[in-house]
């Protein structure tokens, strides 16, 4: 990698996503910046997994900027509720009740497991990168992390966003959103799969 720091689009708005990435990238003197700086609008999420989504932000993300573009695609999976809401964790109340948010899914997802015991709230936060040199790149670079917890009866905490107050990390004692940023940042679902990404990028000169 140079010394001079490359940039890089966010295929992503979400203020969240920026400053978790941005802790993480860097190390590698990746100067990372959202596409809403661009009037960049959101890609329509037209995939049925994590990883095409993830591939058509980025795609989208790189045609309308001409940066390299770096893409997460990253939800909830709920065992009880059979992986739900997944790839539709942002959009999950949304889909019922339009200019929905965050409150209002973390709200519906309590509503879906009332009367659900604990030992039966397992769940998983997941997340895909997909790094893209250009728009038209044929072999994105991919990774993965996964976040291993449970669902909360009531949300805990202020930091983190999303479904973070609901999270309870086990090992930790707390909800992802009574961590510390850095915290959260490198030991959470999108640390494992930034972990990924640089040892791949480590082995090649991507960008």
């Amino acid at each position: 990698m140079s010394s001079t720091s490359k940039r890089v689009v966010l295929a992503s708005s979400n203020q969240g996503k920026l400053g978790e990435l941005k802790l993480l990238l860097a190390p590698l003197g990746l100067e990372l910046c959202l596409q809403s700086e661009f009037d960049v609008v959101d890609a329509e999420e037209t995939g049925l997994s994590f990883v095409e989504n993830a591939i058509l932000k980025a795609r989208h993300a790189s045609a309308l900027t001409g940066l390299p573009a770096l893409a997460d695609d990253s939800g909830l999976e709920v065992d009880a509720l059979d992986g739900q809401p997944g790839i539709y964790s942002a959009r999950f109340a949304s889909m019922h009740n339009a200019g929905a948010g965050d409150s209002d899914n973390n709200q519906l997802l309590l509503n879906r497991l009332q009367g659900i015991s604990d030992t039966q709230r397992t769940a998983r936060f997941r997340c895909v990168l997909a790094l893209m040199k250009h728009q038209h790149d044929p072999s994105p670079l991919i990774a993965e992390g996964a976040w291993e917890g449970t669902i909360l009866e009531a949300p805990a905490g202020e930091g983190g966003f999303g479904y973070d107050p609901l999270f309870h990390v086990p090992e930790r004692g707390c909800s992802a959103a009574q961590l510390a940023p850095e915290t959260k940042a490198s030991t959470g679902h999108r640390g494992r799969a930034m972990a990924q990404l640089k040892a791949a990028l480590a082995k090649t000169s991507f960008l």
